[in-house]
């Protein structure tokens, strides 16, 4: 507390009959007493030093030697005051500090009491119902938790979708093998029966020579191929040999390759004596170079039946059987090997 600022000098000394003005009380220190006359500068009032902070519900007490030391009296504009001077000393009482914190605490809470903490800790904040249900007491620990959960969601989400695609990818996966097992067993099972069917073919063919075999047979016996379809040469008018020659001996027997009529039988010029057999498809067999004619026109004729013999007539150069294969009756042969062959029989 700041100390009082020491009275102003007088210009008197009071006398023993005005020492009770101020109620110091009697003393035994008396002196001199003078008439005071207060002026401006002797009335003004010391400001900041003697002000004390009202307090509120029991403020610090006020000591009475505060209120009593340099205190002024002022009457009107020309009043008197008196004071005494020379007392000894006052001690000043010190206010109770406990007095102190309980005004200190009025003062702050403005006369209210003081609000009690929450007994709620503040890392309970932001806890949830379920937080509180599982036991959960620590706010922190329950945003770990929430964090962790809700990672766990998206990495169960993220696995979910992998599993899906995998699952996807395997399906369809499994989808192009069965398609190429499939096409593969298509194709096999193509290849067995396209096998089975030339084998049939073959089987269907063979059978259809063997039975045209005993319906056609060879033009003669004994025997030798000379000159082949399509040679060429000067020997031939038309600069190729347009038949299949049988070389035999003379007078060897010419028998009918298959049944039909006899449309022809005669000179032929370079052909010399030739028989045009006619089948019943309409294809000509013409056999030249006959020593001698054994059938007629008109005759019909069997497999096998003799029609004539080998020999040199017409345009040769030594005995033989020339034989022409003329398909519809056309002018232009064609090769005779092939149609024997196709026939069933091999020359």
């Amino acid at each position: 507390m700041a100390s009082n600022r020491p009275a102003q000098p007088t210009s008197f000394a009071p006398t023993e009959q005005q020492s009770d003005t101020f109620g110091y009380g009697g003393g035994t220190d008396e002196g001199p007493w003078e008439e005071w006359n207060p002026t401006a500068d002797s009335v003004r009032p010391v400001r900041g030093r003697h002000r004390v902070s009202k307090q509120r519900g029991g403020g610090l007490a006020r000591s009475s030697t505060v209120l009593g030391v340099g205190v002024i009296a002022a009457v009107g504009a020309g009043g008197m005051a008196t004071a005494q001077t020379g007392k000894p000393p006052v001690s000043i009482s010190m206010p109770d500090l406990s007095s102190v914190a309980t005004s200190a605490k009025a003062l702050i809470s403005d006369g209210e009491a003081p609000a009690k903490g929450s007994a709620t800790p503040l890392t309970s904040a932001g806890l949830t119902t379920d937080d509180t249900a599982q036991g959960t007491t620590d706010a922190g620990e329950a945003l770990r938790a929430r964090i962790m959960q809700q990672a766990e969601s998206q990495q169960d989400q993220v696995d979910s979708a992998a599993q899906r695609a995998a699952e996807t990818a395997a399906v369809k996966k499994a989808a192009a093998e069965a398609s190429k097992t499939q096409d593969e067993a298509k194709a096999k099972a193509a290849a067995v029966k396209k096998k089975a069917e030339d084998e049939a073919k073959k089987k269907a063919e063979a059978e259809r020579l063997a039975k045209l075999a005993k319906s056609y047979s060879l033009p003669t016996s004994s025997y030798t191929l000379t000159s082949r379809f399509g040679e060429a040469g000067a020997l031939w008018s038309s600069g190729y040999h347009t038949g299949l020659d049988f070389a035999a001996p003379t007078g060897t027997l010419i028998k009918a390759i298959h049944s039909g009529t006899i449309t022809e039988a005669g000179w032929a010029g370079s052909y010399g004596y030739r028989t045009i057999l006619t089948l019943d498809d309409g294809t000509e067999l013409w056999f030249c170079h006959q020593s001698s004619i054994s059938a007629s026109v008109g005759q019909k004729v069997a497999t096998g039946d003799v029609i004539g013999r080998v020999g040199a007539t017409g345009n040769v150069t030594g005995p033989h059987l020339h034989l022409e294969v003329h398909p519809d009756g056309n002018p232009t042969g064609i090769d005779p090997m092939a149609w024997l062959q196709s026939k069933g029989i091999n020359p």
